[in-house]
């Protein structure tokens, strides 16, 4: 059953950022839990559990009472992040504090300082990684680290000193990221399987948005931006009436960066925007060919001739941006909403008319409602074990204690009386606790560390029950998206990735499109985007897209079959 699971590219990037709650505390629900009608696929993973279980070990954990329980000795594990921007220490505040006194775990945080790729790869090449490693579920090394033997199987540590896991993990999710070996090697965070969506899926929402600074935009009259026309004309009237924000000059669009693979806001956001199709026919569709797209990648490319894309965008990374945004500097901008709530929080507090709204943005010529990514079953992040952990029992119970209803708890809430009490018989966050959350999160982040400042194993659909309703500005942006969010779990982890000729013909792709797409949009004509078009489309099919089309096929096809939706 297990296929070689692995990084869904380009066009589903963004769906793994796309949950990147992090700066966020208002972010909404994403999450994990609820075994419902688990896959009758799955059984696979219970079936060699009991195989491994069956080896007769000295006094074997239960499996029923939580096992980081039985020692709590102090450990210090070396957990590595691929995320540079991410800020926290553990240990400065009281929740990671709590957890550490608690379990008797500290941790020890590794952060690339650029780029996260090539610290990666370094430490793989090393064949020295450290004893968590935490990554998105997207990303290619993952692949590299299971077949380099880098990595634990999760399963293998759980039947010989946690049984625990299995009761806090879920066997949809499980079963998803079990490989062609049996084995499963990392758990996702953030993630909803299909029976998550019957459970909880009313609460879903999705992180992809269009949003307008509000004063700005009112001052130009509102104006619809579904169209081409009332978009460009919308930008061309901002920049015509607001040249600068205080002495710098205004950025009339904001995306998501460029990277050497492309540009997430310009491919699947855009996209889903156009309610372009995942499928046509039972085939994997090829979103990008689609005469919507090109028609809004044309309507860039007039942007920019019309000096509407400023030269920022295209080199820009995500810190610059949040600088930017929060200066108020963009007027309008395709970007994941959670990504900015620690800056759309100070703007807020400090005047609420300049805050950034969510309107409808590009649409398709009949004006369709957009279908954004909802919540999927690979989750943001995986987080695997290091072959070369320091201890293998106190690292799978700490991460079955994290995976549970009462790390989540503690992760969320904090300790309580700290940040949480419970208020008219709820458990919830302190008043002053979550002012501060909306106010400065960077702040709220030192002074308590909860509500998943450390995010790695955060499963929302379990800490939904103590989620506080969303507040302004977060919340207008939170709910312009319901009803919007979809289930693209099928079509996750589809393109082939790692050394395999597929996934070099995937990587070759990539770059492909990453050095075509700023090509197209500083066009200097229609005709010329046309040229650099049909050649980009010719390069494709020279490269083998054939080959990673075929891929793709297969691998969605026994995804649905993973799922239960054939």
């Amino acid at each position: 059953m297990g296929m070689k699971r692995k990084p869904k590219s380009m066009v589903l990037l963004l769906l793994g950022l796309m949950l990147a709650m992090t700066a966020s505390g208002c972010s909404g629900n994403n999450n994990a839990g609820g075994n419902a009608n688990a896959n009758k696929e799955n059984t696979n993973t219970a079936a060699a559990t009991t195989e491994a279980s069956a080896a007769p070990t000295a006094a074997a954990p239960s499996g029923d009472e939580p096992g980081w329980q039985s020692d709590t000795s102090p450990i210090t594990f070396d957990w590595y992040l691929n995320f540079s921007w991410f800020p926290n220490k553990w240990g400065v505040d009281p929740t990671s504090q709590y957890v550490t006194k608690k379990t008797g775990v500290n941790i020890n945080f590794i952060v690339p300082a650029g780029n996260e790729n090539e610290k990666l790869n370094t430490m793989i090449a090393s064949g020295q990684l450290p004893d968590f490693i935490t990554l998105g579920f997207w990303e290619d090394a993952i692949k590299k680290m299971i077949e380099g033997d880098m990595v634990l199987p999760l399963n293998k540590l759980a039947d010989e000193y946690d049984p625990y896991f299995y009761k806090v993990s879920d066997k949809d999710k499980l079963g998803w990221y079990t490989q062609e070996d049996g084995n499963v090697y990392g758990y996702p965070n953030s993630s909803s399987s299909p029976a998550d969506y019957e459970k909880y899926g009313a609460n879903y929402v999705s992180n992809q948005t269009f949003v307008v600074r509000k004063d700005i935009y009112e001052a130009i009259g509102s104006p619809d931006m579904r169209t081409p026309e009332g978009f460009l004309n919308a930008l061309k009237m901002a920049q015509e009436k607001f040249p600068q924000v205080n002495g710098q000059p205004l950025i009339p669009l904001g995306l998501h960066e460029f990277t050497e693979n492309g540009n997430d806001s310009l491919e699947g956001y855009l996209q889903n925007f156009l309610a372009i199709p995942w499928e046509k026919d039972g085939k994997v569709y090829e979103r990008e060919t689609d005469p919507e797209y090109v028609r809004w990648m044309k309507t860039l490319r007039q942007a920019n001739q019309d000096g509407l894309l400023a030269k920022d965008i295209f080199i820009d990374k995500r810190a610059q941006m949040e600088e930017k945004i929060a200066q108020g500097r963009y007027f309008a901008m395709l970007y994941q909403r959670t990504d900015f709530a620690s800056q759309l929080g100070t703007i807020y507090q400090k005047n609420p008319e300049q805050t950034y709204i969510a309107v409808d943005g590009p649409s398709n010529t009949a004006l369709d409602q957009p279908t954004l990514n909802g919540p999927g079953i690979s989750g943001w992040t995986v987080t695997l074990i290091s072959k070369n952990v320091k201890d293998k029992a106190r690292a799978i119970k700490f991460l079955s204690y994290l995976n549970s209803e009462e790390g989540n708890k503690d992760l969320y809430l904090g300790e309580k009386g700290v940040s949480y009490d419970t208020i008219d018989g709820k458990d919830q966050f302190l008043p002053e606790a979550f002012a501060l959350m909306n106010s400065d999160r960077a702040a709220f982040d030192k002074k308590y560390g909860s509500s998943f400042t450390f995010w790695m194993m955060q499963n929302t659909n379990i800490t939904d029950q103590w989620a506080p309703k969303s507040v302004e500005p977060f919340k207008q942006l939170e709910d312009w998206t319901r009803g919007k969010a979809i289930n693209t779990s099928e079509f996750q982890l589809i393109d082939p990735t790692g050394n395999s000729p597929e996934g070099i013909v995937a990587t070759k792709l990539k770059q492909l499109r990453g050095k075509t797409m700023p090509k197209l949009l500083m066009a200097s004509s229609d005709a010329e985007f046309d040229e650099i078009w049909s050649d980009y489309l010719a390069k494709k099919d020279k490269e083998g897209f054939a080959t990673f089309d075929a891929y793709r096929q297969t691998k969605y096809q026994e995804n649905k079959k993973k799922l239960g939706m054939e």
